[in-house]
């Protein structure tokens, strides 16, 4: 029996695990999938892997799924951050695609000085992230926390983690990646206008923060994100 579609669920999974399917999920599979009794479906929940499911019950307003066969372990992402800040409705949705498929363990949407976003919907960027990784073929999803204020995220920074800090003021100059530490990580990408001089000297003056520059040209703010992640991974990462 193949199983093509990947759904995220909340529940635990293990052999012969009894999985209800809430209405959304009902008309997603049975709906629009057109999926029923003695389908196959891959479930995970970013504890216990991912296993085969078959459809047991299915209607209109809800079914229920067991499961069959674990087919992959739990994959754990590098304990990584993606701190950004949040612009155009598209591109956020982008960024937020993109870390998840990228491996990032958590998305921190940040506001800084120039940002223009003042809120964002959380619960439709973590919807991006979970259908990232259904379509990804990843076992985890990432948090995606609500929008924070960039100094109140660096006064309460955990200690041991380090901070890849892209300045586009560096266009051009060299990378530090080469020599830095291993262990827990974040990065932060600026918003559309750039930091603001006070932010910039902050964020060099800090003892866990790593200056890089992405190279010659200026990128867009959803380019830095794929960018910096790619340049953290292929360094540091778990490529």
């Amino acid at each position: 029996m193949t199983a093509k579609i990947r759904l995220c669920v909340d529940q635990p999974l293990g052999e012969a695990q009894s999985v209800p399917l809430s209405r959304d999920q009902a008309h997603y599979l049975f709906g629009v999938m057109r999926l029923g009794v003695g389908d196959a479906v891959l479930l995970f929940n970013s504890r216990d892997g991912e296993w085969r499911a078959e459809v047991v019950e299915a209607g209109k307003r809800g079914g229920a799924l067991r499961c069959e066969v674990q087919t992959r372990g739990l994959q754990m992402p590098p304990d990584l951050w993606l701190l950004f800040a949040p612009i155009k409705k598209a591109r956020t949705d982008f960024i937020v695609e993109k870390a998840t498929e990228m491996g990032a363990a958590r998305i921190l949407p940040v506001q800084t000085e120039f940002t223009n976003a003042e809120r964002i919907r959380q619960e439709r960027l973590q919807a991006h992230a979970v259908e990232a990784a259904e379509q990804c073929g990843g076992t985890y999803v990432p948090e995606v926390t609500g929008l924070q204020k960039l100094d109140r995220v660096l006064d309460a920074w955990p200690e041991g983690r380090q901070l890849m800090f892209c300045d586009e003021a560096e266009v051009g100059a060299g990378r530090v990646l080469g020599s830095a530490p291993r262990g827990p990580w974040a990065i932060l990408i600026g918003p559309e206008g750039g930091f603001s001089e006070r932010e910039r000297a902050r964020l060099h003056d800090l003892a866990f923060s790593h200056v890089v520059s992405l190279g010659p040209r200026i990128l867009r703010a959803d380019t830095a994100a794929v960018a910096a992640l790619t340049l953290w991974q292929q360094h540091l990462g778990d490529w």
